[in-house]
């Protein structure tokens, strides 16, 4: 057994145990209370017929003496669901953490060689696509006409779906102030088409671009997308330093070449 398949198994084992936990839990905690409250009222009158009160609040003493001698058990039922839960997470933590260490190398998409083809979308083996949209905020100009947010022939700057680029509208557009507007992406809609990269690229300067989320890449040998990318873009980078996020209108690599 590798140590991917054993992660793996012992994800599963740990997120078993905390449903069974957790159900139990439930079942604990929605049981019914036949014992006499504090007032005097038997909170089983409701329900059955016969109850001598008297001996039901002996009854209540003699519980009460109990619960003083050993540990509550609704206490216990939630400390071992949080120690469930705490399993589960470590699992998917480690899970997560040995997938791939700081010495191996993951694939990675320059957004200085993409083109935008839309080759990400269709491409990847994972569904929807590794490749997301990403913001360089620092970059965008804010705008109320955004090239990557409306369609070139919109009737209207309005997020109204006909008006909007993107096919899953997973670019989110919030007013910030008159005339500047707010975009951010949501990854789970986003799908790697590239369309509203073409846009923001064209007609803006370009802070949406495309970035493989390490999250959700399986890192395969050999990448679908790279195979078929027209412009060579995709390269494999060091896992300690993941991503090529934009920070600057250049290539910083070229500004390091001789004239």
């Amino acid at each position: 057994m590798d140590r991917k398949e054993f992660i793996e198994k012992s994800l599963r084992l740990g997120v078993l145990t905390g449903i069974i936990g957790g159900s139990v839990f439930l079942i604990k905690r929605n049981k019914i209370d036949f014992t006499c409250s504090v007032d005097g009222v038997c909170k089983s009158c409701s329900l059955f017929t016969g109850c001598d009160l008297d001996k039901a609040k002996q009854s209540r003493n003699d519980e009460r003496k109990k619960d003083s001698k050993q540990t509550n058990r609704r206490e216990f039922i939630q400390k071992g669901m949080r120690l469930t839960l705490g399993a589960s997470l470590a699992g998917v933590a480690g899970f997560a953490a040995l997938k791939v260490s700081a010495d191996d190398y993951v694939w990675q998409l320059d957004p200085f060689k993409c083109v935008y083809c839309g080759r990400c979308a269709d491409y990847c083996v994972v569904t929807p696509s590794a490749v997301k949209c990403v913001h360089a905020f620092d970059l965008c100009g804010y705008c109320d006409l955004c090239g990557g947010y409306l369609k070139p022939d919109a009737n209207a700057r309005s997020t109204a779906a006909e008006n909007q680029l993107c096919p899953t509208a997973a670019i989110k557009r919030k007013f910030v102030e008159d005339p500047y507007f707010e975009y951010e992406i949501d990854e789970e809609l986003c799908i790697g088409c590239a369309k509203c990269v073409e846009g923001c690229t064209s007609f803006g300067n370009g802070s949406l671009h495309l970035q493989v989320r390490h999250d959700l890449c399986v890192n395969c040998n050999e990448c679908s997308i790279a195979r078929v990318c027209p412009a060579d873009a995709f390269e494999r980078v060091p896992a300690s330093q993941p991503y090529k996020i934009k920070g600057d209108f250049t290539n910083k690599d070229d500004n390091n070449k001789p004239a």
